[in-house]
């Protein structure tokens, strides 16, 4: 199987930044690029003008410092890689990417940012490996 794209979701989280060094070294090992993938929580439009994009700027601005040190690993790992923020259910979100992108392979953390939100309402991991198309490596 080649392995020529990547998508890693990062929540800022120990298990998202330890699938990330999963991901690094596979793609150097087979040459692939990575995306990495932040999704943040809808905003609901209902909130109307101007608190939507309040709302929106403000969860954009949380988005992009997750993904600062993140995107900075990469760099220095010298790997290729492109980054996506998006709104949305993140187990939707992360397999429509992986989709959309055309990825490989998704290499995510075992669990998120929140182990109560896993509990209650099923962990994102298990959503994604029933959803997607692509082989899944679960990192802890």
């Amino acid at each position: 199987m080649r392995i020529s794209k990547i998508l890693v979701p990062i929540d800022g989280s120990t298990y998202s930044l330890n699938a990330l060094d999963y991901a690094l070294d596979m793609a150097k090992t087979n040459g692939a690029s990575l995306l990495l993938l932040h999704v943040h929580r809808p905003v609901p439009i209902t909130l109307g003008e101007p608190n939507f994009q309040h709302v929106l700027a403000h969860a954009t601005d949380r988005s992009k410092e997750i993904m600062a040190p993140v995107e900075e690993m990469a760099t220095k790992a010298d790997v290729e890689f492109a980054s996506r923020i998006v709104g949305g259910t993140p187990s939707q979100a992360i397999a429509e990417v992986a989709q959309l992108e055309k990825c490989d392979l998704i290499i995510m953390g075992s669990r998120g940012k929140s182990d109560l939100e896993g509990i209650l309402l099923g962990s994102v991991t298990h959503q994604v490996l029933q959803m997607v198309h692509c082989p899944v490596m679960v990192v802890r």
